[in-house]
């Protein structure tokens, strides 16, 4: 087994589950309260890690996160995190689960409400503390449970990025045995979100040689294992690549992301449709490739390198026939996006905080014209 030590201690390998009892009591938690969704429950991944815990820990289930976490959840669940004592998080599934419970923790910790935390108005100085949270993922995606953020839907409707090096679990534990059940479809578009992670933080401007290193690492075990792990969900070898993607990819864009991140989070919050976020950064990505080819030709020379591409081969070309290969919606059309939400889309667009790490600086036309060629 593989025990990790970048930005946090991840313990990695099929079995890994095994190590959280003695996480949590590292972190000095006794009561877990354990952040998951009712699809996980049914599962049966929420027993799996309860009978890891064993009688070492007592613990609470949460298991009401919405697919697009939302700060209503967050007050609901924090509720039940106060009320039943708990001292701690787990939070257990994909993006939305980690992000919800990396939300109670801050909230436990230094009080609401969630807006005051905006990072682009200076809140990340008003943290006092964040409850302990160790991070188990049930998709290869996010990369959330070694994120320096998360992100929530507002009361207001705002799809707001929240982010400090104090909300990275103090622990991972990523177990590819927890992913064996992903459907093909949820493998997919957690894949290709995993695979934009790794593509946009290298592309971003900041200079961190390092984190590029592990984005382009990232990339190459996303490319290659991604159409296995969707042909065959019990490839092992598959699920663990896919898993270590999607752990890389979130080290990795402690640089920053791109205007594919800005879009996928002001598509994301529109209520009716409940879009997933992974499918929205596989759609939007090979416009974002097409609009930032002039300011990242050498970059873009070294990610066809990692996917093993021609020289010179197109790559938004390349994602876009991934994304077919894999069985994702070819356009915002097919997943519900109409005309009349456009402006809306350029309006949140271009206040998310992803979009200032953005190779090339988008204006108003330019969000625009991505998002169009992207229906």
């Amino acid at each position: 087994m593989a025990t990790l030590t970048y930005l946090t201690t991840t313990h990695f390998d099929f079995g890994a589950i095994a190590q959280l009892p003695a996480e949590l009591e590292n972190a000095g938690i006794t009561k877990a309260f354990i952040a998951t969704d009712a699809g996980l429950v049914a599962a049966g991944l929420v027993e799996t890690v309860t009978n890891a815990l064993g009688n070492a820990i007592q613990y609470s289930v949460y298991d009401g996160t919405p697919g697009n976490p939302t700060e209503e959840a967050v007050k609901e669940a924090l509720e039940q995190y106060t009320q039943q004592g708990c001292d701690g998080v787990v939070a257990l599934g994909g993006g939305s689960s980690m992000d919800l419970g990396k939300a109670v923790a801050l909230l436990a910790g230094s009080g609401g409400p969630l807006a005051q935390y905006d990072p682009l108005e200076g809140g990340a100085k008003l943290i006092k503390s964040v409850a302990p949270v160790i991070a188990v993922p049930t998709t290869a995606g996010t990369g959330s449970e070694v994120s320096v953020g998360f992100v929530i839907i507002l009361e207001d409707g705002r799809k707001m990025t929240f982010a400090s090096p104090l909300f990275i679990p103090k622990a991972a534990i990523c177990d590819p045995e927890l992913t064996m059940g992903l459907p093909a479809g949820m493998t997919a578009a957690t894949g290709m979100d995993a695979i934009t992670h790794c593509i946009e933080a290298f592309l971003t401007p900041n200079v961190n040689p390092p984190a590029e290193g592990v984005a382009l690492d990232g990339l190459w075990r996303g490319w290659q294992y991604l159409p296995a792990a969707v042909k065959d969900g019990q490839d092992r070898e598959a699920r663990w690549q896919m898993m270590m993607c999607s752990t890389e990819g979130a080290l990795s864009f402690i640089k920053g992301l791109g205007a594919v991140h800005a879009m996928s989070h002001a598509a994301g919050r529109i209520r009716r449709l409940n879009l997933h976020h992974g499918t929205l950064n596989a759609v939007f990505l090979p416009a974002v490739l097409r609009f930032n080819a002039s300011e990242c030709e050498e970059k873009y020379v070294r990610l066809r390198q990692a996917m093993g591409l021609e020289p010179g081969a197109d790559l938004a070309e390349a994602i876009t026939r991934m994304n077919e290969e894999i069985g994702l919606p070819p356009g915002l059309r097919a997943m519900g996006i109409e005309d009349d939400d456009i402006p809306g889309l350029i309006t949140y667009a271009m206040q998310d905080l992803s979009a200032r790490s953005n190779p090339r600086p988008a204006s108003e036309e330019d969000f625009e014209m991505m998002i169009r060629e992207s229906l």
